[in-house]
């Protein structure tokens, strides 16, 4: 990102997130078709999976049969509910709705919605992400709650709100590492209530600007071009105050 240009926050561009890689090695759309079998519940589940815990009745390949389809269940049941919060996000949460008709005041033909907003499982210890090509992606097997979603869709949208309005370079680690900061400030990610019941960080004083500056170099730290968590933290502290202070499209910090 350009460095403190009237259109750019000064210097320069996680969620909980690594930076979105190149379009065609994007990771998170990999599996874009849903299951074809729908695993449902019911007594012949119920049958099935008592028979799975007695071991009584089933033979090797009905019990690998089993753990495939209790597999498949699982994650089917977390693409509804996190389809479900996602839904409700976007028609109801301030922040959402807000961030929404920001995006689309940068730019009218991209409107976050459920065909950029999607629902998927991830390998990583994370609970959303973004790529400029594919739009949002929301962890369907990390997320908690529905506020946890709302924070996680609020994260992801200022990442797009800053690459759709500002010049973002995203392998450029000062980019990176300011909407990292922007993203974790502005989503509600580091109010004190999630800081104290969510991770257990009891801190009283600066703990906003603690918690955006410890979330954003653990972001920086999965970049392709970071060396180590000594040089994340040297990137972050050199863009800090001017990105934490840069609170566009708020007024100030929302919550």
């Amino acid at each position: 990102m350009a460095s403190s240009a009237a259109d750019a926050p000064p210097d320069s561009l996680a969620s909980q997130t690594t930076p979105p890689p190149p379009a065609e090695s994007n990771p998170f759309l990999a599996s874009d078709d849903s299951p074809e079998r729908v695993i449902k519940g019911g007594p012949e589940w119920w049958r099935r999976s008592f028979a799975y815990m007695t071991n009584l009745g089933m033979t090797p390949e009905q019990r690998a049969q089993y753990e495939t389809d209790r597999g498949l269940k699982r994650e089917q049941e977390q693409c509804r509910r996190c389809e479900k919060w996602r839904d409700w996000n976007l028609s109801y949460s301030p922040i959402i709705r807000f961030m929404n008709e920001n995006i689309t005041k940068v730019e009218p033909s991209v409107k976050p919605d459920p065909e950029i907003i999607r629902c998927l499982p991830c390998d990583k210890y994370q609970s959303g992400g973004f790529s400029p090509s594919h739009g949002i992606l929301l962890c369907q097997n990390r997320l908690l709650s529905r506020k946890h979603a709302e924070d996680t869709i609020a994260h992801e949208m200022i990442h797009m709100y800053d690459h759709l309005r500002f010049n973002v370079d995203w392998m450029d680690l000062r980019h990176h590492a300011c909407s990292e900061i922007r993203a974790s400030s502005l989503s509600g990610e580091c109010r004190w209530t999630r800081e104290a019941f969510g991770r257990g960080v009891w801190d009283f004083t600066r703990h906003h600007q603690d918690c955006v500056r410890r979330r954003a170099t653990l972001s920086v730290r999965g970049h392709p071009k970071c060396k180590d968590d000594v040089h994340a933290a040297k990137v972050v502290n050199q863009v800090f105050e001017s990105c934490f202070t840069d609170t566009r499209p708020f007024d100030e910090i929302y919550r």
